[in-house]
């Protein structure tokens, strides 16, 4: 097989959940560029309209379904309309997530609530579908958990104070071990991304306020733009990864070496 032919994506069906903005709108015009049918969820429908058309004029055959991650019980009929229509799913990224903060002392129990439900929750209840019902039987499957270097890491609380979102993105990151360990036998990859500070709705107030501080401990001095999370998302996705799995891949500038 040629290099090439390796990153191809034709004939792939990927689901981005988060995918009608930021980081997952990135990846989703990423794999639709190397071929595959993209499937796109959120929770505000003029959104996701508005990514549709745009990934429609890139020539990206798209389609969109409005779904709350956070709410186990849209998951499984959005997993179903997914399937009914693409008849299986190649390659699931779970993306959608949710942050707040606060100092750990004053850390509101609901805003934990909904971060474990967002960012772990509604990831095990998607992939667990998507897994028992078309990769395992497949014996095929890319999963890309989106997580974060705050995952990873602790965080200088002058930057941000943000207790149950790295508590979460690091269970985030050992659920990819560990699902990893379990269905490699199934001929599916489990991989995370974690991303340093990119600016999106998420971070923008973070970085309008530390910023400069951030830039000046990240070694390259720049937050991560439109196209870095990109080529990274298509080798995971692909058949070039196939002996690439359970590992969590900082994507932040060298942030996380120091």
């Amino acid at each position: 097989m040629s290099v090439r032919n390796l990153f191809e994506l034709e004939g792939r069906t990927a689901v981005v959940t988060g995918g009608s903005r930021g980081l997952g709108l990135q990846i989703a015009e990423a794999l639709g560029e190397m071929g595959a049918k993209i499937a796109i969820s959120a929770r505000k429908k003029d959104e996701l309209d508005a990514a549709v058309a745009h990934l429609k004029k890139q020539k990206i055959e798209a389609s969109a379904y409005v779904c709350d991650i956070g709410k186990r019980e849209a998951i499984a009929p959005f997993a179903a309309q997914v399937l009914k229509l693409f008849g299986k799913v190649d390659i699931l990224v779970n993306n959608a997530g949710a942050t707040w903060g606060a100092p750990a002392e004053d850390h509101p129990l609901e805003a934990w609530d909904k971060l474990v439900n967002v960012n772990l929750t509604g990831v095990f209840v998607l992939t667990q579908i998507i897994g028992k019902q078309s990769m395992i039987p497949a014996r095929w499957g890319r999963i890309i958990n989106v997580a974060s270097i705050a995952g990873l890491m602790g965080q200088d609380p002058r930057i941000v104070r943000t207790i149950a979102y790295n508590a979460t993105k690091g269970g985030l990151v050992n659920f990819t071990r560990a699902l990893a360990a379990e269905w490699g036998q199934h001929g599916i990859t489990v991989n995370a991304i974690c991303p340093g500070f990119f600016p999106s709705k998420m971070t923008k107030s973070t970085l309008d306020t530390t910023g400069e501080l951030i830039k000046e401990w990240t070694p390259n001095k720049r937050f991560g733009n439109d196209e870095d999370l990109k080529g990274l998302a298509v080798l995971l996705a692909s058949e070039a990864s196939r002996h690439i799995t359970g590992q969590a891949i900082a994507v932040d500038g060298g942030a996380t070496v120091i």
